[in-house]
């Protein structure tokens, strides 16, 4: 052992790497030292980014000696090599770096080329086939992830600085390929425009280290450009000239005229567009309103393309079938959607909506025109199928893929007649554009929504604008009619829309003494900490078999914010530990996925068909690390270490994630310490994702001020005018 403190330079071969913080590239590996003086491995501890098992490397750094882990390196500079001996090289190639070898086809490799084997895969892996069972594929993929992972060491020791972990280097590399660090040194900017997750002022800091003025075109454009996409990211889709150029020059310290000619070079360039009255929009949400209008004036022009139906006899006749007398409201959806190209139907939860889309359903199989059924998220779609009898499924499948494009556009319509998307509310506008140019002119549209719902997640008010626009038919249903099993959870929705304060009807009480049998329970809980004990104990053990319930599968828990100690990540850590304390799981991204987690994907991937949204569980960490294996309703998607990037636990979710899914139980924590948040329209949003029984956990003056508080943030848009004048 040498003196604490003292200097030491050693290299050696990783063995093995006992932690790594995907964040900050933090590392405690074990080193076997090349010198043959030392007869153990050492331990070295520092930030080295991208290192993997197999490599050689130098170190340098200062002795320490750790109370509980004894001897080890403290690195304060490293030096990485490729391995040059046969022993380091296999197990180098075996750590799953590379995808398509594990340790088994390393052994494999390694015995065909010996020291030689990195020079075949780096100039000529064509050879990789004289392997035993690796064909031409599997050479082509071995190959492409050889040059991605060279790529991916290069951005990551540039990007480090930055505080940009492997994680956003791995997304960037996916973007830019070998390109990838030519655009991070010459046009950093670039970064905040493509890559989810790379903010303006990572970009910005970049730029100016590598000595772009302060005051470049560049610079000056990509603030304006980011603050129209943070107004964009408030849930408006335009704002006026004056707003972006303040926001740019506030953002970017710079002067008023500078950024103003910086919004005037990007409309002259297209990026930005002028709609009218001095009001702004980027270029692709232009483009997505003028299609949204465009394409609902296509369809309600053109000739229907249905079978005849008498539509009056037609409602009588599904009357008859369900056993059950229409509401006139809900008569009068049926025949909307029947007589007219373009329709929507908007109600709460236990107003009839259901029984409007299975008649409509019914009618349309009995003319043999099986309906094409969509809704934004994969929970809504399997529900919307199980109540109208008729195959659902996300709109994003229904679009398909092709290319990382959808396939069913305006060139290439929908092969159907009559299509009808549920939770409509969701739909931004840049959705929204997508699916309504893919609806054939010849086909009925139905759009079937909540507006007293949260707004979209993405930009847009896109239901509320068609439907105050004025121009298309609507139906709207008040009437409750469901008063069974969700009375108590329907009732309290309306009471909600209402600014009534309902708590007489489910007064707060302790956890023990909630009654069960009820549809609403407030449990009482002031503290943040008295909030999340009550929460967990609810979803785990005792109360959960009283309900009935798996934990896991059954309950929900729905936070209205992120940060803070009754936050979603607070609540994540505290439910996993009480109802999957595993810990020998994959982590990536600063998250520990392990099997039997609940996680949720945060961004549309069209590469495994998984979308912002969508839930899964995790059936199986892979043994060499290169990810898991998750069930999606069924179906199961291998996610790679780039994929985890946009995965989060999710025992605990926000009441915006949950927009478009119902579940058996939802535990909705509400505190004063949320009072950001504290809104009529997430209220009603979080409970009324409750199908059998909804739990409050917190402090009922927070529940009154929420229900009290009916200003939602008011979204600018365009699209209203736009429908008004076609």
């Amino acid at each position: 052992m040498r003196n604490s403190g003292e200097p030491v330079s050693l290299e050696g071969v990783l063995e093995r790497i006992v932690f790594f913080n995907e964040e900050n590239c933090f590392c405690i590996a074990s080193l076997r030292p090349s010198d043959p003086s030392y007869r153990e491995n050492v331990t070295v501890s520092g930030i080295m980014p991208a290192v993997q098992c197999g490599e050689t490397v130098l170190v340098r750094g200062e002795w320490a000696a750790h109370p509980s882990y004894g001897a080890r390196i403290n690195v304060r500079e490293f030096e990485s090599r490729l391995p040059s001996n046969v022993y380091g090289i296999e197990k180098y190639l075996g750590s799953g770096l590379v995808e398509g070898i594990g340790p088994a086809y390393a052994k494999k490799i390694v015995k065909k080329f010996g020291e030689d084997t990195l020079r075949v895969i780096d100039s000529d892996s064509a050879r990789l086939t004289e392997v035993k069972g690796i064909g031409a594929e599997r050479a082509r993929r071995i190959k492409k992830s050889w040059d991605e992972q060279r790529g991916l060491r290069e951005i990551v020791v540039a990007l480090r600085v930055y505080g940009i972990g492997i994680a956003m280097c791995v997304r960037i590399m996916k973007r830019f390929g070998s390109e990838s660090a030519a655009i991070v040194r010459s046009n950093p900017y670039k970064l905040c425009r493509e890559i989810d997750g790379i903010g303006f002022k990572t970009a910005d800091k970049i730029a100016l280290n590598i000595g772009i003025s302060n005051e470049s075109p560049e610079r000056i454009e990509a603030g304006v450009l980011h603050a129209l996409a943070e107004l964009e990211d408030e849930g408006g889709t335009c704002a006026p000239f004056g707003e972006i150029v303040s926001r740019a020059a506030s953002l970017l310290q710079a002067d008023s005229a500078k950024c103003a000619e910086g919004v005037e070079r990007l409309l002259a360039s297209g990026d930005v567009k002028r709609v009218g009255d001095g009001v702004l929009q980027s270029a692709p949400l232009d483009f997505a309103e003028r299609k949204i209008a465009g394409s609902l004036a296509r369809i309600s022009r053109a000739a229907s393309l249905l079978p005849p139906i008498k539509a009056e006899a037609a409602v009588e006749w599904a009357k008859a079938r369900a056993n059950v007398d229409f509401a006139p409201e809900q008569s009068a959806a049926i025949l909307a959607a029947l007589k007219n190209k373009f329709s929507v139907i908007t109600g709460g939860p236990g107003t009839g909506k259901t029984t409007i889309l299975r008649a409509l359903c019914d009618i349309l199989k009995a003319k043999k025109c099986v309906p094409a059924l969509a809704a934004p998220t994969g929970r809504a779609a399997q529900r919307m199928g199980e109540s109208a009898g008729v195959a659902a499924q996300t709109i994003h499948r229904l679009l398909g893929m092709e290319g990382g494009k959808f396939k069913h556009n305006e060139y290439n319509a929908l092969p159907c007649k009559f299509v009808v998307i549920d939770e409509a509310s969701m739909l931004d506008t840049k959705l929204a554009a997508a699916v309504f140019s893919a609806v054939p002119d010849g086909a009925h549209l139905v759009l079937v929504g909540d507006t007293d719902q949260l707004p979209s997640v993405g930009a847009g008010n896109v239901l509320k604008d068609i439907i105050s626009s004025g121009r298309f038919p609507v139906t709207r249903l008040e009437r409750i009619f469901r008063q069974g099993e969700r009375s108590g959870i329907v009732l309290a929705a309306r009471a909600i829309l209402e600014g009534r304060d309902s708590l007489d009807a489910f007064p707060p009480c302790a956890l023990e003494d909630a009654d069960l049998s009820r549809d609403v329970n407030f449990i009482f809980a002031d503290t943040p900490e008295a909030c999340t004990r009550a929460c967990v104990r609810l979803m785990s053990g005792g109360f959960a078999g009283r309900l009935g319930a798996d934990p896991i599968a059954d309950m929900q828990l729905l936070a209205p914010m992120h940060r803070g100690a009754a936050g979603i990540e607070n609540f994540n850590a505290s439910i996993k530990a009480a109802l999957n304390p595993r810990t020998d799981g994959m982590r990536w991204a600063g998250t520990v996925f392990c099997v039997g987690d609940k996680i949720m994907q945060t961004r549309n991937n069209y590469d495994i068909d998984v979308f912002n949204g969508d839930m899964g569980r995790v059936v199986r960490v892979e043994g060499d690390n290169s990810g898991i294996v998750a069930d999606f309703d069924g179906r199961e998607v291998f996610l790679s270490k780039g994929d985890l990037s946009d995965f989060r636990q999710a025992y605990a979710i926000s009441i915006h994630k949950s927009q478009g899914s119902e579940f058996p139980v939802v535990v909705m924590p509400l505190l004063r310490q949320h009072f950001i948040m504290l809104q009529r329209n997430l209220l009603y949003t979080g409970l009324t994702r409750a199908r059998r029984k909804a739990f409050i956990v917190g402090d009922p003056s927070a529940w009154s001020a929420a229900v009290g508080n009916s200003r939602a943030a008011e979204r600018r848009t365009f699209l209203r005018r736009r429908l008004e004048s076609i």
